[in-house]
């Protein structure tokens, strides 16, 4: 992918102003009874890549914005502070696309990336499978070769959007080989391609999680992306950046936490006095505030490398483990100043809290990034290694 071009500190600022804009106007008042009902916002993603944000880090040329990381990240920040769930989308969604942009032939991606940065296809990505989470090369959903087609058989876990995506970027063995695997771009509408309904998730609700499953899948060769065995490097790559997506988003999780418990902290009297002029709750908050700009700072630290062309995977790691871990502990902390309120839905925090959770988990758990940066450390280089979720 070509170098991105510098954002200028006024298009900036006028772009994260336009994004708070539309995360107030037209996400804020659908998320709580979306969440409620376990309702996808398909019109929501649509919106968003009409407005350009879904394909902000991507090449002009194919109808992305070409802009810098570090400017991506912030804005999937301010969405995940109001919605966690369509910010979670997003990163997924660029995740989908990651494959085509750095491994598609020019002719691919002059047919299929302009429909995907621009809102019209909407993708999802399949890497998991039921018994092979941080393992991806133990998979076994298997892409045979027939003449100019793949025939793909197997099961793929834990999708976001399954369901709803026009496309699935899926990753499927096509050799013996441990890591033998390739990737593809499958539409959604292809015959023999099933998902299962929905998990019965704790958070997160607005986001479809399901099973797919492959039975005699049929795409023709061109669906393929990169050549053979390339498939594992891909997922690899794309999972670096899609740590910093996640990274971003739980840290804006955690300021809507901080928001919300603020707010409250600066109404709420007890004893004659405002509760966050007690001394313990004031070291909450500010303790909170210190923990998300900790993992600010690291996410965006990571994003600039990133930017520079430089190696970042260690770095995603820690930035994934820093602001989940980070967004875990303020949401949870963000109940505990609204007391008994907090554990109500009359209140949004305590569904920051069960949203939070999962961020510790997906695109590999923190223990994973443990592994991966301990790993770094031992062999004095940067990346994330064979080691993913």
């Amino acid at each position: 992918m070509p170098a991105r071009r510098h954002l200028a500190s006024e298009e900036h600022a006028d772009l994260l102003k336009l994004v708070r804009q539309i995360a107030t106007e037209e996400l804020l008042p659908k998320v709580a009874e979306a969440e409620a009902t376990q309702t996808f916002p398909r019109d929501v993603f649509t919106l968003l890549g009409r407005t350009g944000l879904l394909g902000l880090p991507y090449p002009e040329q194919y109808g992305g914005a070409g802009l810098p990381y570090e400017t991506y990240l912030q804005v999937l920040e301010e969405l995940g502070a109001v919605w966690a769930s369509v910010g979670v989308g997003v990163s997924v969604h660029a995740l989908s696309c990651f494959g085509l942009a750095t491994a598609g032939t020019e002719e691919q991606r002059r047919r299929w990336l302009p429909d995907m940065l621009g809102g019209e296809l909407l993708g999802a990505y399949c890497l998991s499978e039921p018994h092979a989470g941080s393992d991806p090369a133990a998979m076994r959903t298997t892409a045979r070769r027939e003449g100019d087609e793949y025939v793909l058989d197997g099961a793929k876990a834990w999708t976001t959007h399954g369901g709803q995506a026009d496309y699935y970027k899926l990753m499927a063995r096509t050799s013996d080989d441990r890591n033998g695997i390739s990737c593809f771009l499958i539409p959604a509408d292809t015959p023999g391609l099933v998902s299962d309904p929905p998990e019965r998730k704790m958070g997160l609700t607005g986001s479809h999680t399901t099973l797919m499953r492959l039975e005699g899948v049929r795409i023709p060769v061109e669906r393929r992306l990169g050549a053979e065995g390339d498939g594992l490097k891909i997922a690899l790559a794309g999972l670096d950046a899609g740590r910093l997506g996640i990274a971003a988003v739980a840290t804006g999780l955690a300021q809507g936490a901080l928001d919300h418990a603020l707010a409250y902290a600066k109404e709420r009297e007890t004893f004659g006095r405002k509760i966050i002029d007690h001394q313990g709750l004031g070291f909450l908050l500010a303790d909170m505030e210190a923990a998300i700009h900790t993992a600010r700072q690291t996410t965006l630290a990571a994003a600039r490398l990133t930017d520079a062309g430089l190696p970042f995977g260690r770095e995603a790691s820690i930035a994934k483990l820093v602001a989940t871990d980070a967004a875990m502990k303020v949401t949870t902390d963000a109940v505990q100043v609204l007391g008994g309120y907090g554990y109500t839905q009359d209140f949004p925090v305590e569904r920051f809290m069960r949203e939070a959770k999962v961020m510790q988990i997906f695109e590999g758990t923190n223990q994973i990034q443990r592994l991966v940066i301990s790993r770094s450390l031992a062999s004095g280089s940067s990346g994330a290694g064979a080691i993913t979720c």
